[in-house]
């Protein structure tokens, strides 16, 4: 018996060791993520704010390999924001993937006015709304960003555990892109940041 269960801990092991390992990044990756937000010249966040900000606990299971599908020659089109403007976006293409045993489709798009921005021309922006707005995340929905480096043979990685609010979840006077109809998945999320709570536990 000391024998079956000695292997069996071999055998999990190292997937208790990848898991806490992915889990120590995400954790990491969220530090930088609040940084950033406080160094950003806007302040979409004040420093009492912060504690205010709540993620979903890393779960890997919402880290999916997509199929890409690049889309060349899409024209421009205006995307609604929160503040009533209107900002130029094209399709770059879309993600295939699955999450549960459910296949999805998400659309990928690239900001017109960033294209000649060497800093961000190979950005991509994923806009995304489902299940959980409303409950337990933002009503406006969440973003991802990716970049057209991170596909690799058609293939690219979609972390949702990484999804973010718009600053719109946070204060008014953002102009914050409103995902299009076609980026709504009928499923709950649960991973990436949820609701900014500023008056939890008030």
């Amino acid at each position: 018996m000391r024998y079956i269960i000695g292997v069996l801990w071999l055998l999990l092991l190292p997937n208790c060791l990848f898991a806490q390992s992915y889990r120590d990044g995400i954790l990491k990756y969220r530090e930088q993520y609040i940084k950033e937000l406080l160094a950003e010249k806007r302040q979409p966040v004040k420093p009492a704010d912060v504690r205010y900000i709540r993620f979903f606990e890393p779960d890997v299971s919402y880290n999916v390999q997509a199929t890409f599908t690049e889309t060349p020659g899409k024209a421009p089109f205006m995307v609604h924001t929160h503040s009533g403007k209107n900002k130029p976006f094209r399709e770059y293409g879309y993600m295939d993937f699955m999450i549960h045993d459910t296949a999805f489709r998400l659309h990928v798009y690239q900001n017109v006015d960033l294209l000649n921005d060497a800093a961000h021309k190979d950005d991509l922006f994923i806009p995304f709304n489902d299940l959980t707005n409303y409950e337990t995340t933002f009503g406006g929905g969440r973003y991802i960003d990716l970049s057209i480096k991170d596909i690799v043979d058609g293939r690219i990685w979609l972390d949702f555990n990484k999804c973010y609010n718009p600053y719109c979840a946070y204060t008014e006077g953002f102009s914050c892109p409103i995902p299009p109809e076609e980026n709504r998945l009928h499923i709950e999320i649960k991973a990436g940041e949820k609701q900014f709570e500023k008056y939890l536990g008030q």
